[in-house]
């Protein structure tokens, strides 16, 4: 291996290309020919390449950065407490970074841990694709995801909750209660926190012996609008549910407005439950029955893991979940007889 210093220009004079398209392979463009590509990005692996600003940096900066679709949510506000906590508590800060998820692409988040020069990313309810995930490795960044769309691979630790346990304890207790004909409200179908809660909800019907019908299944966003449509929807069938298992708070709000709507009543005429226990569900109308996750502990488990990963400490698992709580309140009552 040449003992040249790692910089770009040496990179580019060993692949025999010009700066310009090793910069390309660095910044994560597909428009580099795939040998070329694979030529490249063996010579920065074995150079252990760092982008500028970082070369040569035994030392940590100090920051961190929290990359997230938005904070126009509780949830998020949650995660966000979490994370800022426990990075205070080590004297290190946290940059926020707002990427829309359909901008989730490597040009426009994974250059910005390299960009602000920041030790680990943590990364919240995103796809992290292969192209991502080289180019943070590339940038000696560590990364945790919160939340996934789908299986980060590779070893990139992701922390949760028992999504599948709060769906099943969710319907078990609409089941107690005597209700039958009880509808499910997912997130986005890809999403593998909404499939676990929707399969706990089926789990719980079929041990119960229900059959599950596809009319009764439906998926939103996660998010009010969502909520509303679904229930409307739902509202609207033949022969109506009984009782919703929202899939999330926001989604809940919004079956409540579709049944204020509709003209029933919560819980006399439709029984409701969420999930996440975000901090407005107790002063809803009635206040919701929710299944809580542990959204602040979500994001400090999120920071203690990244830093254990920048310390060389060893994980316990590459996929971490945090146990969920059913929290009954006055959103549920049996159904009318």
């Amino acid at each position: 291996m040449s003992e040249q210093r790692a910089t770009l220009a040496v990179i580019a004079a060993e692949a025999g290309v010009s700066q310009a398209t090793v910069s390309k392979v660095i910044n994560g463009r597909s428009d580099v020919a795939p040998s070329t590509r694979e030529r490249i990005e063996g010579l920065l692996r074995s150079h252990n390449y760092l982008p500028p600003g970082r070369q040569g940096r035994a030392r940590r900066s100090g920051l961190v950065d929290l990359i997230i679709g938005g904070l126009d949510s509780a949830w998020a506000v949650e995660i966000l407490r979490g994370v800022e906590a426990e990075c205070a508590q080590r004297g290190v800060g946290t940059v926020v970074s707002l990427v829309p998820p359909g901008e989730a692409t490597p040009s426009s988040w994974a250059a910005l841990p390299v960009l602000h020069h920041s030790d680990g990313v943590i990364l919240v309810t995103a796809s992290v694709t292969q192209a991502q995930r080289a180019q943070i490795e590339r940038g000696g960044v560590a990364l945790v995801v919160i939340d996934p769309i789908d299986l980060p691979g590779n070893g990139v630790p992701s922390i949760g909750a028992t999504n599948w346990a709060g769906g099943l304890a969710a319907t078990e207790h609409l089941l107690e209660m005597g209700h039958r004909r009880i509808a499910a409200i997912g997130g986005r179908k890809e999403m593998l926190c909404s499939q676990a809660r929707i399969d706990g909800y089926r789990a719980a019907l079929e041990r119960a012996g229900i059959e599950v019908e596809r009319d009764l299944i439906r998926f939103g966003d996660f998010q009010h609008e969502g909520g509303f449509r679904c229930a409307q929807e739902l509202l609207a069938l033949p022969d109506p549910p009984t009782a919703v298992f929202a899939g999330s708070d926001q989604q809940a709000m919004g079956v409540y407005e579709a049944a204020r709507q509709g003209g029933l009543s919560i819980p006399q005429d439709l029984s409701v439950v969420g999930f996440d226990d975000l901090p407005m569900c107790e002063w809803l109308s009635p206040p919701l029955t929710t299944v809580r996750q542990p959204l602040e502990e979500m994001g400090r488990l999120a920071a203690r893991t990244l830093f254990q990963l920048l310390e060389d400490q060893p994980l316990v698992s590459p996929r971490m979940e945090l146990s969920t709580e059913l929290k009954v309140r006055v959103s549920t009552a049996p159904p009318r007889p």
